[in-house]
């Protein structure tokens, strides 16, 4: 990332985007202490599932309301970079060095040091998590429900 908060698309990633350039990217913040980007069309599916939601319950609006926080549309520059807005690199205490974390339909952008210091307090019993998480339930079935 440079010092204007632009972060070049490694273009093995864009590879694996074709229509990023077209259709453009979301940014957002995420669950702990870094940021989301999301293709456009990804971005658009949570935002349906959001709007079924019901509005007049406290804790789902709230959780809108934070949720959706700096979410900002990117688009790809020519030279094949986006820019983070300021507010969501200060939120996630990025300061130049990122760590990409490809999650399925979306990419982690991690802040290097917080990244390390994430893996470094790996779970004790990794087994028991994957065991709690893996184990049957939580799990969405073939229809991502």
């Amino acid at each position: 990332m440079d010092t204007k908060g632009r972060l070049m698309v490694p273009s093995n990633l864009k590879k694996q985007l074709p229509d990023l350039e077209k259709e453009g990217l979301v940014v957002n913040r995420g669950f702990e202490k870094h940021l989301v980007v999301y293709p456009k069309k990804v971005w658009e599916g949570i935002v349906a599932e959001l709007s079924k939601l019901n509005p007049y319950e406290k804790k789902t609006r709230e959780f809108i309301r934070f949720f959706t926080r700096g979410a900002t549309e990117l688009n790809v520059d020519a030279t094949g970079r986006i820019l983070l807005p300021k507010a969501l690199l200060e939120f996630a205490g990025i300061q130049s060095e990122v760590i990409l974390a490809c999650q399925f339909d979306k990419i982690e952008v991690w802040d290097k040091a917080a990244y390390d210091s994430l893996l470094d307090n790996e779970p004790e019993n990794f087994a028991n998590l994957a065991e709690e998480v893996m184990g049957g339930q939580g799990r969405r079935d073939a229809n991502g429900n």
